[in-house]
């Protein structure tokens, strides 16, 4: 065997598009990159959107990265989540370094998702306009064009820490030298401006090209491409209720005096944490009030109060905690289940890989469900069902419902905010509630932290504590509940009378003491292995917190257990 033959690996690639995967030839210690023209040879024209990163031996990694004999190698690209948190994360970083060149002493902080792009604001000496945009949107493009590096640096965290002093980003410089749990952090360079890296990002500024930076008073939004088409933005769809949610839980956060990590894990240290987490929970009681409240003014005309959210929004516990509300204002609520009102199961509507899909429309008895609501308005007794999941039948047992006038049917489901499940009841006579954690806490200026984020770790621990199911399960089930919440959730947000954001600032605190572990048992050969890692990633910013200051009725007890309603 000659020395060339020795040095000889095999690399297996994976990509989601290709038909099987494809062995290719390659001397050892060659970079992800080096790779990717091997690949191409092979699978030609697949590739709708640029490849991002890597992932190896299911860790995502840098395309500079050097592969090993044995190495399983997936690509990244755009039509993945992890793809475009990396583009999210890239562009970020362009649009802060384009703000400070054309308007120097300018900051960025982005603050939440909206619509297909991401809300942020500039600090800077006077009020940002429009044409101000314009121009930084022009030098972004210009940055892009060029093509330039994204130059990755392992530095000691200390040093880390100074640099990122010293070029205006002290959140960041704070959360890297006292909460980072490693002695030498990643930062990226692109031209002159550094920032510490969350995570991988692209290799260079030429893979960006697809973006928007739409001025929206008082910020901007960047809007990006979406994984199910990567090569267009999607049209601008105002959401004007979510953006003032999000502007109520800045507020919270402002009040509370803990908008960043940093600053929770400083009232932890400090033990003034008992103190923000009755302040927190006081928000939330005061919002549900004021919910009940307004009902009870309208109760001559509302008969039905429909609750929707996606998966692990607090849903169940909201429900609860409204009904107690509604008591006080003298009205008793009738809790209806749209979960009763499944067809039976061998004649559920399947999905794309033919299973049942219980998140459709169609999966309910449209029809039952709309002349039972239609009779209690009206005054009539029903019969209401009861779906037997063992069995996947409907049955009866003698549940009989009679409303009087200080009844109020308050109906939970993932369907509530769509009118044609209660085609039958006039507009009206509906009140519909939006429930989702909408988190006022951000990683730093630059990185914000992900709704989607909160609810999964959310899940993770409720599933393990009542449903008996790994963090594995939850996390493989997990691209299924999002793709139902996209097609019969979040189109219809807009619709809501009134939203309602269930997120806790304190809550990831103590929701790491349960998830950790459970994350911790994801075996590293799995595909699942990749997001378990990510989320043990960003849980480690996090001080750890107990629940015993959490009262019985918080949102947060429907997860971790401990609370006074039934789950």
């Amino acid at each position: 065997m000659t020395e060339s033959d020795r040095n000889t690996i095999m690399i297996e690639l994976m990509h989601r598009q290709a038909t099987a995967p494809v062995q290719v030839e390659l001397p050892a210690g060659r970079t992800v990159l080096e790779v990717l023209d091997l690949l191409l040879a092979h699978d030609p024209g697949k590739h709708r959107s640029p490849i991002l990163a890597a992932k190896i031996n299911n860790v995502i990694k840098s395309l500079y990265s050097r592969l090993s004999p044995g190495d399983r190698v997936e690509l990244v690209d755009l039509e993945t989540e992890d793809g475009l948190r990396i583009y999210t994360r890239s562009l970020v970083l362009v649009l802060a370094r384009a703000a400070r060149e054309v308007l120097p002493g300018c900051s960025v902080k982005v603050e939440h998702s909206l619509g297909n792009g991401i809300y942020g604001e500039f600090r800077y000496e006077r009020p940002v306009k429009g044409d101000d945009v314009a121009r930084i949107e022009a030098r972004m493009r210009e940055i892009v064009a060029a093509d330039e590096p994204i130059v990755r640096h392992r530095l000691k965290k200390e040093e880390a820490a100074a640099i990122l002093r010293a070029s205006g980003r002290p959140d960041t410089a704070d959360l890297v030298e006292r909460y980072v749990p490693t002695s030498t952090v990643q930062v990226h360079t692109c031209g002159s401006f550094t920032d510490y890296a969350y995570g991988v990002l692209a290799p260079r500024t030429g893979v960006l090209r697809l973006f928007k930076l739409r001025y929206y008073l008082p910020g901007f939004i960047l809007e990006l491409p979406r994984p199910e088409d990567p090569t267009t933005i999607p049209p601008y769809v105002e959401q004007g209720k979510l953006a003032n949610i999000y502007y109520e839980a800045e507020r919270w956060g402002r009040i509370l005096g803990v908008r960043t990590v940093s600053e929770l894990n400083d009232a932890i240290r400090s033990g003034a944490i008992g103190d923000l987490i009755r302040v927190a929970e006081a928000f939330h009681e005061k919002k549900i009030a004021q919910i009940a409240d307004l009902i009870a003014a309208n109760i001559d005309r509302i008969r039905i109060v429909l609750i929707a959210g996606p998966s692990s929004s607090g849903k169940t516990t909201f429900a609860h905690r409204l009904g107690i509300q509604l008591r006080v204002n003298g009205i008793l609520p009738v809790p209806i289940s749209m979960d009763n009102y499944f067809i039976e199961r061998d004649k559920t509507p399947l999905d794309e890989e033919g299973r049942p899909d219980f998140d459709s429309p169609a999966a309910v008895d449209q029809e039952l469900f709309n002349d039972h609501l239609t009779k209690l308005i009206q005054g009539e007794e029903v019969e209401l069902p009861t779906f037997d999941f063992l069995t996947g039948k409907r049955v009866y047992k003698g549940d009989r419902v009679k409303l009087s006038p200080r009844h109020l049917v308050v109906v939970e489901g993932i369907h509530g905010l769509n009118d044609a499940l209660t085609a039958s009841v006039p507009a009206g006579r509906k009140f519909k509630i939006y429930v989702s954690a909408l988190t006022q806490l951000n990683l730093d200026d630059l990185n914000r932290i992900s709704t989607t984020d909160v609810r999964i770790i959310r899940r993770i621990v409720r599933d393990h504590q009542f449903r008996g199911r790994s963090a594995v399960d939850t996390i493989r089930a997990w691209p299924v509940v999002r793709r139902g919440e996209r097609r019969n959730i979040f189109p219809f947000q807009e619709a809501a009378d009134i939203m309602f954001n269930s997120a806790l600032v304190y809550e990831l605190a103590v929701l790491k003491r349960w998830a950790e572990p459970l994350l911790k048992q994801v075996p590293p050969d799995v595909p699942e292995a990749t997001e378990a890692r990510r989320l043990l990633r960003f849980l480690s910013y996090f001080l750890p917190y107990g629940d015993e200051e959490i009262p019985a009725t918080s949102i947060i007890r429907e997860f971790i257990g401990g609370g006074c309603f039934p789950t």
